[in-house]
């Protein structure tokens, strides 16, 4: 077994990760970047999942390095042959998918962050490395040990600070870091949303393991029926009583059936254009249309991933997997994926009439996979720290915060963001929630917490709320986070601090705001803009 120090440990290198990893070597200390797949990136590479971000992206309201992140996509973009229109536009939307401006290949948007990623000082990155178990000594966190997935090596890595950027909150379990997960009562937040009944630990939002499928007119290889696709094709729930594989998708919170077709054009619900990221209109060579499979038909939510394992240090190749029960409902993720792109192969009724789109078929080329799926699944909710502060609902939510065009000021902002809150299908069968929220702040005291002195988390493991997850735990969100938990650490480790003592101290959080403005985070959302209620 292998044996390293460093400065500061960062486990898991999607947003959050590799935004920490930036901030604290900017600021001088040693960093070790470990991540489970052979990709940095997470939601915006491993995953297969173009950016949810806020209509005004493009002018404010997101850190200068995740700008940089997006023209650097844009810039790769430009050394392709492209059409003369889509080289001269500087807000190329490189797919077209309307979920997102900037709606790119997962593999061109991984070359942007190595590019930002060699120019940096002071980072190792370590692949394919998972951790397995951590060292505590009161409130500290001396080490955690991983394996190689490829080699089986064990090494143990000890640092001064821990950053959990891990896509299910891995250290917080392994370190006995206190955390909550799932679903609070409203007796414990007073949230309108929340559960009127006790708290539910395994009500959590569904996953899906997305992947990238093309248009092509020409292709004959059809995929073979999966082993579970009856299943899945008469799969009923309390929150989705229709079938899953289908075009008519059941919205529990209204109660109403839409129909979301593949193929309407000029319909704002087309799936195909929806997270589409390869445009042939944009590229001077003909290329195929693509797009990526993250819609309600694929996710998962017939059970829960979390603390099911009774040893959750098992180790299994699958990413993500804890132990057998977790690999097998993640295998059937999977399996829900392929049972729906075999629908819409043979017997999804056409828009042309007829019955299958055999035109369509999985691109492996674009995901940097041997099948077409992404490297690693979507997770959207995970463990999450009992924090010093706990952003809840009516902080954020439209409706409890009538008149104002903008969340009400936190103490200490350390970031901005702006989402709905989007809470999909939960595995306890709970309805979904989709509801209006004001653009709003991250505090510091959420990224803090309540005892452990050197551990932080730097991705959707913040102090949120079940219901508050659904709006923090988009991209650049989660990229502020990281940014700001990273520079965070530096900060404390630098000056023999804490987050708890930076946090109660008017004069050091001042100071610490003023590292994070310097650096190009915005802390507030600019006055004078007009902004309005997502």
């Amino acid at each position: 077994m292998s044996e390293s120090a460093v400065d500061v440990l960062i486990v898991g290198g999607g947003c959050g990760g590799f935004a920490a990893a930036l901030a604290a070597s900017s600021m001088g200390v040693s960093v070790i970047l470990t991540e489970e797949t052979d990709w940095i990136g997470g939601q915006l590479t491993a995953q297969a999942v173009p950016p949810d971000e806020h209509p005004w992206i493009e002018q404010f309201g997101c850190t200068r390095s995740y700008r940089e992140f997006r023209n650097r996509v844009r810039a790769l973009y430009r050394q392709l042959p492209l059409t003369p229109e889509a080289a001269a536009n500087v807000q190329l939307n490189p797919g077209g998918g309307w979920v997102s401006k900037l709606c790119a290949e997962p593999s061109i948007a991984y070359l942007g962050l190595l590019q930002m990623f060699a120019e940096a000082k002071g980072i190792q990155l370590r692949t394919r490395l998972k951790p397995m178990a951590a060292d505590t000594e009161g409130d500290v966190i001396r080490s955690v040990t991983f394996r190689n997935l490829e080699t089986g090596d064990v090494e143990t890595i000890a640092a001064g600070f821990v950053l959990d950027a891990t896509e299910l909150g891995d250290l917080l379990a392994m370190a006995n870091v206190e955390y909550v997960l799932g679903a609070e009562s409203n007796q414990e937040t007073g949230e309108p949303n929340a559960l009127e009944g006790p708290a539910e630990p395994h009500n959590v939002q569904g996953l899906t393991w997305v992947y990238a499928l093309g248009w092509d007119p020409a292709q004959t290889g059809l995929i073979e029926k999966p082993a579970q696709y009856e299943k899945w094709r008469a799969w009923t729930a309390p929150n989705w009583p229709g079938s899953l594989l289908s075009f008519e998708v059941f919205h529990a919170h209204t109660g109403v059936l839409k129909t979301l077709p593949l193929f309407n054009p000029g319909d704002w619900y087309e799936l195909f254009s929806y997270r589409q990221i390869v445009s042939p209109n944009h590229f001077a060579v003909p290329r195929e249309a693509a797009t990526i499979v993250n819609w309600p038909q694929n996710d998962y939510f017939e059970a829960s991933i979390l603390d099911v394992e009774a040893a959750p240090e098992w180790d299994h190749p699958t990413p993500g997997a804890s132990g057998p029960l977790s690999a097998s409902r993640l295998e059937d993720s999977r399996q829900l994926g392929l049972s729906l792109l075999y629908w819409l192969q043979n017997e999804a009724p056409r828009h042309d009439s007829g019955y299958g789109y055999p035109e369509l078929k999985l691109r492996p080329d674009l995901t940097g996979t041997v099948d077409g799926f992404a490297k690693y699944p979507y997770i959207r909710e995970s463990r999450r720290i009992q924090a010093l502060h706990t952003i809840r609902e009516q902080d954020v939510a439209a409706y409890e915060n009538p008149g104002l065009d903008r969340a009400p000021d936190v103490q200490n902002s350390v970031g901005i963001g702006a989402y709905r809150i989007d809470l999909h299908p939960s595995t306890s069968g709970a309805k979904t929630i989709d509801t209006s929220t004001l653009p709003f702040q991250i505090p510091l005291g959420s990224l803090v917490p309540i005892r452990v002195r050197n551990l932080l988390p730097a991705c959707k493991n913040l102090g949120v709320t079940h219901i508050t997850n659904g709006c923090y735990r988009l991209h650049p969100v989660e990229w502020n986070i990281g940014e700001s938990a990273g520079a965070l650490a530096a900060f404390c480790f630098l000056r023999g601090l804490t987050p708890q003592q930076v946090s109660a101290n008017d004069d050091l959080a001042r100071e610490f705001r003023g590292e994070l403005e310097a650096r190009g985070v915005e802390l507030a959302w600019p006055e004078g803009e007009m902004l309005r209620a997502l």
